[in-house]
């Protein structure tokens, strides 16, 4: 292919200037130079006025090269196409594509034809593009235009460049009893430089409702626990967590929530460099749902600390996750060597239809100091002859009568 030399076509990236750095050199009034260095400093006029000892200037300094260009950030360049000739040529169209692994993208903004374009004239244009894939891009950029003899001309010009992760993103999954999900997010800069973590939140399915539990209360105001700069340096990484609640709709149908595992996606946004803007969205994060069996049974109250040889009460929560079986339960009370039921064991509790749940209030005591699991309840589905047991339920600290327990 060749190209004609009297078309000048100029490609650069605009990127953000950055703060010019200096090597402060310097030595005390008792060496030989004196204060020749410290004055030398004081009239740099890109040293900061009274802190001249100081690498970082109060200039800024363009690019002198291309620079890393990350995920999630967006890539501007400026596109200028000279007339260098003593000609005038016409029907000009410049068009700017971006070829990526698995897709070629058109960013020119308009695909018109400049009707002519004369001698010591230029088109320009400015072009931008969130990157959203990692891996190597082709900038194709190409101008077709005709001359005066009513030749047409075409030629093209390739820029490449890679694209690189910015952060590493891992999650992990932490299934309650209560349907709660907490999500504990970690995510580290594997960059050279430090962002800003201007948001990292947490946008939940159509299932749950999401509380942020990275802040806390002092003093009546919400403070981060990251402190009150939220910057990441390189190779730093930080721990944010969540607590998903499956919403009221849905948390009474046990076998929805049992089987849902999309939770959500993560929403990032950073700056860098004099506030350059990046963003990314995690793809739908999906947890392992947990398995309940057919019977499900949980804890709906329990109090912290109970007295020796004293009863307390317990409510339970029995939630039959079939969705299409009716169960007729009996429960049965067993005693352990340090907890005690109080009641009727073998009571029948009725019909539970699928889906729906029943709430049960139950007295218990202990004979035994110290931390106690309570164990012992089994539940009887009359038409399959089929016993569920549920042991070591939750755990209560029983202390002796002769401590005062708070309430």
């Amino acid at each position: 292919m060749q190209i004609t030399p009297s078309r000048q076509h100029q490609l650069m990236r605009l990127t953000k200037p950055t703060l010019f750095t200096n090597i402060p050199v310097t030595c005390e009034e008792k060496d030989l130079p004196g204060d020749l260095f410290n004055q030398l400093m004081r009239d740099d006029p890109s040293t900061v006025n009274g802190a001249e000892i100081l690498m970082l200037g109060e200039m800024l300094t363009l690019p002198q090269n291309f620079g890393n260009i990350f995920l999630g950030e967006t890539f501007s360049s400026y596109i200028s196409v000279h007339n260098d000739s003593n000609q005038v040529v016409k029907d000009i169209l410049v068009k700017a594509d971006l070829q990526t692994s698995s897709q070629r993208l058109n960013l020119s903004a308009s695909n018109a034809a400049v009707a002519e374009l004369k001698p010591d004239c230029c088109i320009d244009d400015v072009i931008h593009h969130e990157v959203k894939e990692i891996g190597t891009h082709i900038l194709v950029c190409a101008v077709s235009y005709t001359t005066q003899a009513g030749e047409k001309m075409y030629f093209r010009k390739f820029f490449k460049f890679q694209v690189l992760k910015p952060l590493d993103v891992k999650t992990k999954f932490y299934n309650a009893e209560t349907d709660e999900v907490f999500l504990e997010a970690q995510i580290q800069n594997i960059t050279t430089s430090p962002m800003f973590m201007e948001k990292v939140s947490l946008e939940p399915s159509i299932m749950y409702n999401v509380t942020e539990l990275n802040s806390v209360s002092q003093a009546g105001e919400c403070v981060s626990t990251f402190g009150s700069r939220a910057y990441l340096q390189p190779m730093d990484t930080r721990q944010y967590l969540y607590c998903l609640k499956p919403k009221k709709e849905f948390a009474e149908k046990a076998g929805i929530i049992k089987g849902v595992t999309v939770i959500g996606k993560l929403d990032i946004v950073w700056k860098t460099n004099l506030g350059e803007r990046g963003r990314l969205q995690t793809s739908q994060l999906q947890r392992m749902a947990p398995g309940y069996g057919d019977v499900r049974l949980s804890l709906e109250a329990i109090p912290d600390t109970v007295n020796l040889e004293e009863p307390f009460h317990i409510t339970c929560k029995i939630t039959n996750c079939s969705s299409e079986r009716t169960m007729d339960l009996v429960l049965e009370m067993c005693n352990t060597s340090s907890i005690h039921w109080c009641g009727i064991s073998g009571r029948q509790l009725g019909k539970l239809h699928p889906s729906s749940s029943l709430c049960l209030a139950l007295t218990l005591l202990s004979s035994v100091q110290g931390l106690q699991s309570i164990s012992g309840l089994r539940l009887t589905d009359t038409f399959l002859k089929r016993t569920y047991e549920y042991d070591d339920i939750a755990q209560v600290c029983v202390v002796s009568s002769a401590i005062q327990v708070e309430s």
